[in-house]
């Protein structure tokens, strides 16, 4: 943190996936974001009733899916208090 607030990359980065931009999100934004340094990147695909969980951080070459029957756990730091979601409320 500085005077000018927060710097640096975000430790998450959730998209919720559209047609129009679907081919951008998983190719361009997602090597951006990896590039960056940007550590786990959720696309939420409403079609697909899942989220694709890119671990960039841990140099993941493929990402974890969730589907909608599944929780999704996030830990910004380890040991910490843990964000957790429910698949299903992403992807009605």
């Amino acid at each position: 943190m500085s005077r000018r607030g927060i710097e640096g990359p975000p430790a998450l980065v959730v998209e919720i996936l559209s047609p129009s931009t679907a081919h951008r999100d998983r190719g361009i934004k997602l090597e951006r974001y990896r590039h960056f340094g940007v550590r786990e990147y959720w696309i939420v695909d409403i079609d697909a009733r899942a989220v694709d969980v890119w671990r960039l951080g841990d140099g993941a070459p493929e990402p974890e899916v969730v589907e909608a029957a599944g929780h999704q756990r996030w830990m910004p730091v380890p040991g910490g208090p843990a964000l957790e979601v429910a698949v299903a409320a992403l992807v009605p």
